[in-house]
């Protein structure tokens, strides 16, 4: 039987993030649901796996905390259990950027939605900026996206820093696995005092489950942080497996 695996976040206010821990780990455990969740002040993130009727439970679960009624979930499903346990922890933030009083709830880009992507990273004044890391680059990107060869997503502020002279005054378009990154990051620019900024709506997930590959403008597989290591359009499965020294490799 296969089990559905929900990618998930939502920034929103919690104002005891560690309240709410005890109640979603039991209630998690109770489905028989395993993986990881984060719990901070700014909302929630994380990825589950379980059976449908399970799963189905802890969203609603979710979907009923305050300002999660529009959760953003994305659903896969997984031949085996892709996590061995369940996770829920307390965080200072559900994606670690580093740089207080970005408030992604609030601050966030413009969303442009899959569908409208192609065209409008197509204009020749749009800048475009792949916020992942650098090893999730180098599998698969957009083309003509500016990579700025991160380690983590706390180093983006930095690069940022370093090349706001040549960007500043841009209009900036920016994407990332699933949207969570872009939240923030789009959210940090505008504290920046950059006013035109876009994001894609849903990431790269939701371009790849939406566009076909007759019309993409996507090259390569974008790696997942599941057993599955990459996905391609139609988030089939992709060509990367994860070696014993944990680098990246075509698997056989």
């Amino acid at each position: 039987m296969s089990l559905t695996v929900a990618a998930l976040y939502k920034f929103a206010p919690f104002d005891d993030p560690a309240s709410l821990r005890g109640p979603l780990h039991s209630l998690c455990v109770e489905q028989g649901v395993c993986g990881t969740l984060l719990l901070a002040g700014e909302g929630i993130n994380g990825t589950i796996a379980g059976s449908d009727a399970a799963i189905a439970a802890v969203i609603a679960y979710i979907r009923a905390l305050p300002g999660c009624a529009d959760l953003d979930v994305k659903y896969a499903t997984a031949a085996r259990p892709p996590f061995g346990r369940m996770k829920v922890r307390i965080k200072k933030e559900i994606v670690t950027l580093g740089v207080a009083g970005v408030d992604a709830a609030r601050d966030a880009g413009h969303y442009v939605a899959p569908a409208d992507w192609n065209d409008f990273i197509a204009d020749p004044d749009t800048i475009l900026i792949d916020t992942r890391n650098a090893y999730e680059v180098a599998i698969g990107s957009f083309d003509g996206a500016i990579d700025p060869a991160t380690r983590s997503f706390s180093e983006f502020p930095a690069w940022w820093q370093a090349n706001r002279a040549a960007l500043q005054g841009k209009r900036i378009a920016m994407f990332c696995t699933g949207g969570i990154r872009c939240e923030k990051s789009t959210a940090f620019l505008r504290t920046e005092g950059v006013a035109d900024v876009f994001h894609l709506k849903g990431g790269i997930l939701a371009y790849l489950e939406h566009i076909p590959a007759d019309q993409s403008r996507w090259h390569g597989e974008c790696f997942v942080f599941d057993e599955r290591v990459s996905v391609g359009h139609g988030l089939v499965a992709g060509d990367w497996a994860v070696s014993g020294d944990n680098q990246l490799e075509k698997a056989d």
